[in-house]
């Protein structure tokens, strides 16, 4: 089991809703948190926030799709904290609609966002983790990255790549001391989602966590040093049913899917 206590953490998306939640409960453990986003104003507001909590606090405004925010990111870190132990990647974005009415713009922004982006910052977290011989990475997943939901196509596909991602590298790691974890919450009451979700939501009788509840699991897994972990049952259950027997699923899903049709945007 491990401490968190004085830990430098690097956490992304750091203004969502899981992320500001995350903030708050790492910051229980007295670690070193370096908060990231893209917006400085949010960025404050959630410092502002914070204040009167244990730990030390830095903004680090930076856009992680692209080179010059990944390498602001380590380099801050380094002057506040001199380096990093963690990386918790939680940034990412959704839609809920038609494959086929998707732009060919917003599939390369969520893939950007969700896959690309946690790959590149990994690879620039890395070298200093293997220098120290030690490290811990979470990626925060979804139940959509093992079971995919019709409607979330490109969402779904990002998160059966970040899981991917997750495990072959916590392979190529295994000699090592540094640790690669994928979390994967089923849906979560945050802004990710539109007013369509939420309908929808209610209508097939969807299971929602809150960011607070979420946020506190998550913690307790990277504690646990938990290397895949999958939160909120049923949901848990049906990714190792689909993982054996996907065709129950389909068909298990297809009326669910009809009604979710009637939403999507």
């Amino acid at each position: 089991m491990a401490s968190l206590t004085e830990q430098r953490i690097i956490l992304t998306g750091a203004t969502g809703g899981i992320g500001s939640e995350l903030a708050k409960q790492l910051l229980l453990h007295n670690c070193k948190l370096g908060l990231v986003g893209r917006s400085e104003d949010k960025l404050e507001q959630l410092i502002s926030q914070l204040k009167g909590e244990k730990g030390q606090v830095i903004a680090i405004a930076a856009d992680i799709t692209l080179p010059e925010g990944r390498k602001k990111i380590v380099e801050q870190m380094k002057t506040a904290f001199d380096g990093h132990d963690m990386l918790i990647n939680t940034a990412g974005l959704m839609d809920f609609t038609s494959f086929v009415e998707q732009t060919d713009e917003r599939i390369e922004a969520v893939f950007a966002t969700n896959v690309i982006a946690p790959m590149q910052l990994c690879k620039k977290v890395l070298p200093y983790m293997l220098e120290q011989n030690k490290g811990h990475i979470i990626n925060i997943g979804s139940t959509f990255g093992s079971i995919g939901f019709a409607w979330f196509t490109s969402y779904s596909t990002t998160k059966f790549a970040l899981r991917g991602f997750s495990q072959a590298l916590r392979r190529e790691l295994a000699e090592t001391d540094i640790k690669i974890s994928y979390i994967a919450p089923r849906a979560v009451k945050t802004s990710l989602n539109s007013s369509a979700v939420y309908n929808m939501a209610e209508q097939v009788k969807m299971n929602m966590d809150t960011p607070e509840k979420v946020a506190k699991n998550i913690v307790h897994s990277i504690i646990k040093e938990h290397k895949e972990k999958y939160l909120g049952f049923p949901e848990s259950l049906f990714v190792r049913i689909n993982a054996i027997l996907p065709g129950v699923v389909d068909k298990a899903t297809r009326s669910q899917n009809k009604l979710s049709k009637k939403f999507i945007q």
